[in-house]
């Protein structure tokens, strides 16, 4: 498993929002790895992990994006059906209990990836 940074960003619920932050981050050349955005009402949060978090830390401190940076964890799994439930059983046996989860794949790709967090106690536990 690779250690990697998640961005979470609390947005208004309009069109347009994750455009415009897909927008700041593609200007600055910075590769979107995994996105998931949820609505609650009239807003809402957008969670990502980039290529280059330095960055995109500059690109969203230069428009005035305030987000929360959190240590996540990024494993690789192959592309088959019941690889996702053997991976989560491992995390669990440990205790792991996730507090945001994203998986993705390409169709016909070979190998599909999971972006996931725990809190910070939950990371002294695993060790």
């Amino acid at each position: 498993m690779a250690k990697t940074k998640q961005f979470t960003i609390s947005i208004e619920n309009r069109p347009g929002t994750v455009a415009e932050i897909a927008r700041t981050l593609g200007s600055a050349k910075v590769n979107i790895l995994a996105l998931l955005g949820t609505a609650q009402g009239t807003t809402g949060t957008v969670e990502l992990v980039v290529e280059d978090t330095r960055r995109a830390k500059k690109a969203l401190d230069g428009v005035g994006v305030t987000y929360k940076e959190t240590a996540a964890e990024e494993c690789e799994l192959p592309n088959k059906p019941g690889a996702l439930a053997e991976c989560l059983d491992k995390l669990a046996a440990k205790g792991v209990n996730l507090n945001s989860i994203c998986a993705t794949t390409s169709k016909g790709g070979r190998k599909a990836v999971v972006v996931y967090t725990v809190a910070a106690e939950q990371k002294v536990a695993a060790a």
